[in-house]
């Protein structure tokens, strides 16, 4: 079965993003090789543009929108930072856009994503169903759909940010990545799969919402309640149709951490390495740092995937931790 995507859809996504997405920088941390006896290195997506991952994909999508495309606008559903994303890479290429957004999400989220100039349509995440929505909104208004994971382009603009980190550091024996609806995982997976072919990809979820763990188990797609977990970007209830066959053939393994690990692990980036990141940009680093799998001697990759957290919520989770 041919995939949704190949490296060279990742490379393509490269030379679109190329000056216009940052180029973030790959941290270490001597007490984190210390504690795993490997040699681990950061991927900063925390200090992308709008803080996240997401402005890779959705700026490969929407840049490679037709004219009439443009004009009408784009629309999609987001717990926070794809809406973020959609939102800034519109008013960059100069389209409308709107964004449904659970009621709940963090306000900090809500509110860029209306201060880049997007539209939010909010909803009840445990009532509602945001397709339908989104679904219904771009019939009636002849909106365009960026969904945040399941999209070719958007999974090809993630891989960008796994690229730069193989490109700068070499080779790896293992990168971890956070997963939701999988969209950064088979981009990443693409890219390590074509730079680095004996590097093991691990996705890694929250362990209240191993929708993929049990997925990837079981050879088919399952589908969970919307998981109660401090990783609100990873609350994700399926996996995508389009991912899900890319992450079967090019990840090693998915693993789970608990909201206990994830807490832990964004204090010790927080004091340790002076980074902010968000309990789900956390996931991949908490697999490392808190021995999931056994990595000494081992060359490691993680993307930190986010760092867009209210401060308040911060402070209370890293002193809980």
């Amino acid at each position: 079965m041919d995939l949704p995507i190949s490296w060279r859809d990742v490379d393509i996504a490269a030379a679109h993003l190329d000056g216009v997405a940052h180029r973030t920088p790959v941290a270490t941390s001597r007490t984190a090789d210390l504690r795993t006896g490997a040699q681990v290195f950061f991927k900063c997506e925390n200090l992308q543009r709008m803080g996240a991952f997401k402005f890779r994909g959705a700026y490969n999508a929407l840049v490679q929108l037709d004219a009439e495309q443009r004009r009408r606008g784009v629309i999609a559903w987001s717990s926070g930072n794809h809406g973020q994303a959609i939102a800034l890479c519109a008013s960059l290429l100069g389209l409308p856009a709107v964004v449904v957004m659970p009621q709940d999400a963090p306000a900090l989220k809500i509110a860029a994503t209306r201060g880049y100039g997007a539209e939010v349509v909010l909803y009840d995440r445990y009532r509602d169903d945001r397709e339908a929505i989104g679904q219904r909104l771009a019939a009636e208004r002849g909106l365009t759909l960026i969904p945040p994971y399941d999209h070719p382009l958007v999974m090809a603009g993630q891989g960008t940010a796994t690229k730069e980190l193989i490109e700068e550091v070499g080779p790896l024996d293992a990168l971890f990545v956070c997963t939701g609806g999988g969209g950064l995982l088979s981009g990443s997976a693409t890219a390590a799969n074509h730079l680095s072919p004996d590097c093991a990809v691990y996705g890694v979820e929250p362990e209240a919402g191993n929708d993929v763990q049990q997925s990837f188990r079981r050879g088919e797609r399952v589908g969970i309640p919307v998981p109660q977990t401090i990783a609100d970007a990873a609350q994700t209830q399926l996996v995508g149709a389009l991912t899900f066959p890319v992450i079967q053939r090019r990840v090693r393994d998915i693993l789970t951490v608990s909201d206990a690990q994830l807490a832990r692990t964004m204090r010790f980036i927080g004091e340790r390495m002076k980074l902010v990141v968000e309990p789900t940009g956390c996931l991949g680093a908490a697999a490392v740092l808190e021995g999931v799998l056994p990595l000494a001697g081992q060359r490691v990759g993680v993307i930190l995937s986010g760092g867009n957290i209210d401060l308040g919520r911060y402070g209370e989770l890293v002193a809980a931790a």
